[in-house]
């Protein structure tokens, strides 16, 4: 069984590490993103409704944040496999990276209990990281509402 997230990150604190399989193949590890203004957007769940707009959301403005000088990766639990379809299903231009075993999710503080219908479970509450090119962490949006989220996301990064 996995654990619960009891870590609360705050601002100023240093990005935890990670390291995990990518859609595509290879992988991808936070010190590919040294030196460099790194958005971590976390997702519950592949082909979802709101994970898809979401995703669909960073891609259409992908081109803005590279011009920012800012990169992209998104997290969910799903399999590579998964992932691999999501992206061909909807052209996806981000990478996004498989967390099953959830140890990034955990150490970034998103994995905890959600409640839908009377029913509580365990699974990754949407929420976005904006690590700074000293791999701090400079804004996080909690439970994120996807309706104009990625929109703040630049313009957040964009003051880096």
């Amino acid at each position: 069984m996995t654990e619960v997230s009891t870590i609360q990150l705050n601002l100023g604190d240093k990005a935890p590490d990670f390291h995990l399989p990518r859609d595509g193949g290879g992988d991808v590890r936070l010190a590919d993103f040294a030196g460099k203004v790194l958005v971590v957007y976390f997702y519950p769940k592949d082909d979802t409704t709101a994970c898809t707009t979401e995703s669909i959301s960073f891609t259409a403005l992908a081109s803005e944040f590279h011009k920012a000088g800012v990169v992209i990766l998104g997290v969910s639990p799903d399999s590579v496999k998964s992932h691999d379809k999501f992206v061909k299903k909807h052209a996806l231009s981000v990478p996004l990276a498989s967390d099953e075993e959830k140890t990034m999710a955990i150490a970034y503080g998103v994995w905890r209990e959600k409640s839908m219908y009377g029913r509580t479970y365990m699974g990754v509450v949407r929420s976005t990281f904006l690590i700074g090119a000293d791999g701090r962490i400079a804004r996080i949006w909690d439970k994120v509402k996807v309706a104009g989220h990625v929109e703040d996301v630049l313009a957040a990064a964009k003051e880096l």
